[in-house]
């Protein structure tokens, strides 16, 4: 399976990275098969060079089967290749029913000095 991904570079806290085309068994910064842009969040939001993509190569590498990470699917989509769908939070991680309760007994206490 092809992945649209990105492969870091750059030194030690200062990150660069490379989108590129490639197996989804291959090493993250390892073997590739093409490489369609970069990103570079180093940069100001508003400047031109934070990210380049070839949005033709990627055009085509999409309608070959290629399937864009999250990341890089919110990156393309900035460019104007494909839309980004956002997911909903999972609601399992919410607070469950007794620790809501507590909660509100919490702020219940907390208004109820500030009421006098």
């Amino acid at each position: 399976m092809l992945k649209i991904r990105l492969s870091r570079g750059g030194a030690k806290k200062r990150p660069y990275y490379r989108i590129v085309i490639a197996d989804s068994h291959s090493p993250r910064d390892g073997r590739f098969i093409e490489r369609i842009g970069s990103y570079d969040p180093m940069q100001p939001k508003d400047s031109d060079r934070r990210l380049t993509v070839d949005t033709e190569k990627a055009k085509a590498w999409m309608a070959k089967g290629a399937q864009p990470t999250d990341r890089v699917a919110r990156l393309l989509s900035t460019a104007g290749v494909g839309e980004y769908k956002v997911y909903p939070t999972p609601s399992k991680s919410a607070p469950k029913a007794k620790a809501q309760e507590r909660a509100k007994a919490a702020e219940a206490a907390a208004a109820a000095p500030a009421a006098e």
